[in-house]
């Protein structure tokens, strides 16, 4: 039987490192996009290098996680929060694939 506290598990932690930066990469998107200001470091964004960024970190996110199409917890920092990749199917030219969902 599964423990609430598996998500505390130190193996887990490469997954989460990954997730976070997702996050942060997914919020720096869609600050680009709102406005056309510098970020913080006083670089202004592409979104496109975001975007391209985000499909990267996704990719590496989902090749990480142990398991497909349930949720694994993960801890960001603020109590249990949940991953995971569950399959989309092929839809006209489009090939079945994976899509990363976040739960934080």
């Amino acid at each position: 039987m599964a423990s609430n506290l598996d998500y505390l598990d130190p193996s887990l932690l490469p997954l989460e490192e990954k997730v976070n930066a997702y996050l942060e990469a997914e919020k720096s998107l869609r600050h680009a996009t709102q406005t056309n200001s510098p970020s913080a470091n006083g670089i202004s964004e592409d979104p496109g290098q975001l975007r391209q960024q985000l499909a990267q970190l996704e990719s590496e996110i989902i090749a990480l996680l142990p398991t497909r199409d349930e949720w694994v917890k993960v801890n960001l920092g603020y109590g249990p929060s949940r991953v995971g990749a569950w399959q989309v199917p092929a839809t006209g030219s489009e090939p079945a694939r994976y899509e990363l969902r976040v739960v934080h």
